[in-house]
């Protein structure tokens, strides 16, 4: 799989540079290239309780994004998913440590406790107050006897670094540590495993499947589940996690694992405040990614109860960007919509061959949805089916209240609800159109010929002519055909979109962006929308 690197050989150093050259000279780095990779503050304080982490590269921004004010004082970079050396944690620690000592917060796994536990001992010998905690927070595998440390190790920091900040002395910045450590719980979960560079990925997780409980190198968790929707899978997090929370107030960490976009995030933020197994979570880190995997396609919680021992450090204010900080989870705020934006709705009216008409043309358009979505796929976002089925949708629940008799307001009224339920630049065009053939409606226009003076205002918008690879290549003939029977403007349609499939360069629409080779030999997604839709009304008379 290709990615954006280098070389495997330089891929840490290369991103611990880039992170230093874009932070405002807040940090800084040992001497130690390539063996020795240690992030550490500029601003340094001996005076104060020195906060070092670490581990293997890869969890991006953990460890190195949280080197600042307020949380840590120095990060030691290890290869991807590997231990950082003795030698490199015991630079960090003579380099960060003053008389006030340093705490080491470490991650439960063999090689990262073996490494900065030899480092601590060495350190002492220099005559160094050094102290070390171990975060195995991760619930997963219960029969585990050593549990891992995942994205909990954050709240460690976060508590931690904002006592030593204050000038708490290395026996209460440790205490605090220990006793987070304590009441913390994490699991995840994933709907793939990453990609270690230089590696083939591993297949591990079925299409269809979540693994549950899985590690942030990519271990192999729990049990493989049936992947349902978001509420789902937050569910089984917290099923998890409930036995792990007693009473009170909780704070949760909602972490995004490495390659779960931020609109499926904030989706899942949704789900766990939403979930009456989440009622005792009230404050909530994120949704952002904090401790990744590097491209895991996953989300973890980790829990911790919030009382007056924590709440200060919890909140207390870091300027680091990929810190996004603790909020209060609340009902969703709403505002009245601003007069003006609805317009008066029109007196409804029956007129069942009109009300007939209308729900066989959405029918139509809402059977069309996947050749159409498969279609737009060669020359757009593959979603033109799906705007128009979802506008046709709500059209059709609408035809109560809609003035079905009077074809003036009629129009109207369709443009109105377009405008409103249909996304994209097709849902403007068509309000466009439809209130344009009102219009020319109420000036005493035939339909016919009203229908092409909403044309004529689609053209003057929207920039579009016939032969632009666009829906007016197969509107414009059957319209023009219209005065002579519907069949006629079937035909006329449907040869307009068939000519589209023989236009390499769009001039309008997203189409205008594809290269040729994609659109030779497929049709204009919003013209065969037009054929389809005149070819069923003829077959339906």
């Amino acid at each position: 799989m290709p990615q954006f690197i280098n070389a495997k050989d330089t891929l840490v150093t290369d991103a611990i540079d880039g992170l230093l050259q874009t932070t405002g000279g807040t940090l800084t780095r040992l001497d130690g290239y390539p063996h020795i990779k240690v992030v550490c503050r500029t601003d340094l304080d001996k005076s104060k309780v020195a906060l070092i982490s670490g581990g293997g590269s890869g969890h991006e921004p953990a460890h190195a994004g949280f080197v600042g004010r307020g949380m840590l004082t120095a990060a030691v970079c290890g290869e991807v998913f590997a231990s950082p050396s003795v030698d490199a944690v015991l630079a960090a620690i003579l380099a960060v440590t003053g008389t006030a000592g340093c705490l080491l917060i470490v991650k439960n796994y063999t090689g990262d406790r073996l490494n900065f536990g030899l480092a601590a001992e060495r350190a002492r010998a220099f005559g160094l107050d050094v102290a070390m905690v171990v975060v195995d927070d991760d619930i997963a595998l219960p029969d585990l006897p050593q549990a891992r440390g995942v994205a909990g190790t954050l709240f460690v920091h976060k508590i931690s670094g904002a006592l030593a900040e204050d000038g708490a002395d290395l026996e209460t910045v440790t205490a605090a540590a220990k006793r987070t450590i304590e009441q913390m719980a994490s699991i995840g979960t994933s709907l793939d495993t990453c990609t270690v560079p230089g590696s083939a990925k591993e297949a591990r997780i079925a299409p269809g499947m979540a693994e549950l409980g899985l590690g942030i190198h990519g271990e192999a968790g729990v049990q493989q589940v049936p992947f349902q929707d978001a509420t789902t899978a937050m569910d089984q997090v917290l099923d998890k996690l409930t036995p792990h929370m007693g009473d009170g107030e909780y704070v949760a960490i909602l972490n995004n694992l490495g390659a779960t976009t931020p609109l499926e995030m904030s989706v899942l933020a949704q789900a766990l405040a939403a979930s009456d197994k989440a009622s005792r979570i009230k404050h909530v880190i994120g949704p952002a990614p904090m401790m990744t995997s590097l491209d895991m396609h996953g989300f973890s919680v980790s829990v911790l109860p919030v009382d007056d021992t924590n709440r200060a450090q919890l909140d207390y204010a870091v300027d680091l960007p990929a810190w996004p900080g603790m909020h209060s989870i609340a009902p969703v705020k709403t505002r009245p919509l601003p007069d003006g934006l609805s317009p008066i709705r029109p007196v409804p009216s029956a007129k069942p061959a009109t009300r007939a008409l209308l729900e066989q043309c959405c029918d139509l358009l809402i059977a069309a949805e996947p050749d159409l979505n498969t279609l737009d796929a060669k020359s757009g976002d593959g979603d033109t089916g799906s705007t128009l089925a979802t506008a046709s949708h709500a059209l059709k629940g609408t035809l109560d209240t809609l003035p079905l008799a009077d074809p003036t307001q009629l129009f109207r009224a369709i443009g109105n609800e377009l405008s409103q339920t249909m996304g994209g630049s097709s849902g403007v065009i068509l309000a466009i159109f439809f209130g344009a053939t009102g219009d020319a409606c109420a000036n005493g226009k035939p339909t016919t010929m009203a229908l092409m003076a909403g044309l004529d205002r689609i053209r003057q918008v929207g920039g579009a002519a016939k032969g632009d690879r666009t829906m007016i290549d197969a509107l414009e003939p059957a319209l023009a055909a219209l005065p002579n029977g519907v069949a006629a403007a079937a035909a006329a349609a449907r040869a307009g979109a068939d000519a589209t499939a023989t236009i390499g360069r769009a001039k309008a629409g997203r189409a205008s962006y594809v290269p040729s080779e994609n659109l030779i030999g497929h049709n204009d997604p919003g013209a065969e929308a037009v054929a389809r839709l005149f070819e069923g009304l003829a077959k339906a008379m």
